[in-house]
């Protein structure tokens, strides 16, 4: 039966190339057409990400060596130039590390910080109300404190085999030589409008004539470059300290909507070191980063799945988004009101995992569809909460590696919406996350967990994940971009290949489905339309939506590795 499902979705995949590329509020990061991709092999290394060029820099890296964490820096570097919407040194970054030789697993998490000078209020207008999503989003306001440099720098004096400042060789290279202008990057920049308000950025992707470079046509970065040079030579100090950081902070200030970073707080930002999250499904051990990354709400998606019929299920079945979409608003719920910085709010992260606080909420999953979710009462729960309402705009990137040692890296890396705030300081864009961030801080004397508050970490769906059998090996490493939806793609991708028995390309393809405690949500275009009438019967509200995953998946096979790139984006998995 799961023989005759993967042979089927291959077919119904192939309707894919036609899939509209329509961008819709909740996506301003939106498709650019779905291509089929076969899945890669490869017997010694593997990379996965969302641009060929990143790709291949980071398999030299390995190729030459390297570990994991110094592949993921050349990547990531790369990915600033030629995917300079989804991430960037101007972002933040949360990254999940398997050392194979230690069995140890480590997690780090290089997220943005809200500025000493953030309040609640952040995100009201004069009469208290929230922003409207487009002004929250291009913001001075919305900046908050770049991590991803510190968290690489951190991650690399720990795993590094490559010395620092050679990992930053392949992208000044680019920057310098040019490296063409990709149809995803044009169609993005054509359809962006307050970009062309920031004079660097229009110098760089921008022609005379005001229309984005041509596709194919080489673009230069040389800032990009410079700002490179500097902390390949000084370290992520070049960066938080010195010019570097003047100007960001002078661009900041200097914005329409001018934002409050101060030199302080990029000389405070510490990266962190936190214990990841695990939990088991269908015999499996699935882990991923902790609050306030999304794994807790990804762990439970699947421990309340496994509680339900969801295995007795035809694959890609109404019954079978049914549960899905049921388990994902309960956890969704859950989110909402507990999850956040755990420096700030305590989380009840084993009370919202043990196994008889999901039997509770699986047992609230009926025939009909439960509309809204209301968050339940884990051990451990702080009391007084209201729930989050945040932006959370669906940009970011996914990187996943392993090397010939066995070592995995799963990194999720952002700089929020496409482009971030816009603002471009020295060759990079700064982010936009704080809009990640509750917009309002709740209401009487109930405050949301996910509220500003100085120095605070924004709540995150990014869930870099890692799968290890049941012999305790390293079956999987995965991860996407979305925004909110992200713990969803990740969710779907792994009941892909673990209950219905897809490769890692055909678990990154399959079409995207869930809820965030809204709508019942349903890829746009996808064969899966069709299963919107049934739903409707078991009460769902049905929303079809360009639901632009970035998964990047590799799973171990007899004589190697597996590889899958999400057809919506750009990306390739390659090794050898």
């Amino acid at each position: 039966a799961m023989r005759k499902f993967a042979r089927t979705l291959v077919a119904l995949l192939a309707l894919g190339a036609a899939w509209p590329a329509a961008a819709q509020p909740l996506q301003p990061e939106p498709a650019t057409g779905f291509q089929p991709r076969e899945a890669a092999h490869a017997r010694r290394f593997m990379v996965a990400a969302a641009n060929p060029l990143a790709v291949d820099a980071g398999a030299q890296a390995l190729r030459t060596g390297g570990s994991v964490v110094d592949a993921a820096i050349v990547v990531q570097m790369v990915l600033g130039l030629v995917e300079p919407q989804s991430s960037g040194i101007g972002g933040g970054a949360l990254l999940l590390h398997w050392a194979r030789a230690e069995k140890r697993l480590r997690s780090y998490d290089g997220r943005e910080t809200a500025p000493a000078a953030a309040r609640p209020d952040r995100f009201l207008d004069a009469s208290g109300k929230p922003l409207a999503p487009p002004e929250a989003i291009v913001n001075g306001r919305a900046v908050g404190v770049p991590g991803v440099l510190r968290m690489l720098e951190a991650a690399h004096r720990r795993h590094g085999r490559i010395a620092w400042a050679k990992l930053f060789d392949p992208a000044i290279r680019l920057a310098e030589q040019g490296f063409p202008m990709s149809p995803r990057l044009y169609q993005l920049l054509e359809g962006e409008r307050a970009l062309r308000g920031d004079s660097a950025a229009r110098a760089i992707y921008y022609g005379s004539d005001g229309q984005p470079r041509p596709v194919g046509a080489l673009v230069f970065n040389p800032e990009y470059a410079a700002t490179l040079r500097a902390i390949a030579t000084f370290g992520a100090d070049a960066f938080y300290t010195g010019a570097i950081a003047q100007d960001m902070v002078r661009a900041v200030a200097a914005h329409r909507r001018p934002g409050d970073l101060a030199l302080e707080d990029l000389l405070r930002y510490r990266a962190i070191e936190r214990e990841p999250v695990c939990g088991e499904y269908r015999g499996r051990r699935i882990c991923s980063m902790g609050p306030p990354a999304g794994g807790v709400t990804l762990l439970q998606i699947l421990g309340i799945l496994e509680r339900t019929p969801f295995h007795r299920a035809a694959p890609g079945s109404a019954e079978a988004l049914h549960l899905f979409s049921e388990a994902a608003r309960l956890a969704y719920a859950d989110r909402g009101r507990y999850l956040a910085d755990p420096a700030f709010v305590r989380q009840p992260v084993a009370g919202l995992l043990e196994s008889d606080y999901l039997e509770s909420r699986a047992a609230l999953i009926g025939e009909r569809s439960m509309g809204r979710a209301a968050p339940g009462n884990p051990r451990g729960a702080p009391g007084m909460l209201g729930d989050s309402a945040a932006a959370e705009p669906a940009g970011t990137s996914h990187v996943s590696i392993v090397d010939v040692r066995g070592d995995a890296v799963a990194m999720t890396t952002t700089i929020e919406s496409a482009f971030g705030s816009r603002i471009m300081v020295r060759g990079f864009l700064l982010n936009n996350e704080l809009t990640d961030f509750s917009l309002a801080s709740g209401g009487g004397t109930r405050v949301a967990a996910n509220r500003v508050e100085p120095g605070k970490r924004p709540r995150s769906a990014m869930s870099p994940t890692f799968v290890f059998g049941r012999d305790g090996h390293l079956q999987a490493v995965l991860g996407s971009p979305g925004g909110p939806p992200i713990i969803t793609y990740v969710a779907k991708a792994l009941v892909a290949m673990l209950d219905w028995g897809l490769d890692a390309q055909s678990a990154a393809a399959l079409p995207n489905f869930g809820s965030r405690n809204g709508p019942t949500e349903i890829e746009r275009g996808s064969a899966y339309e069709s299963l919107a009438p049934a739903l409707r019967e078991r009460g769902h509200e049905v929303l079809l939506l360009d639901l632009t995953s970035g998964t990047h998946v590799i799973e171990r096979v007899e004589g190697g590795w597996r590889g899958g790139a999400d057809p919506r984006r750009e990306g390739v998995a390659r090794g050898e």
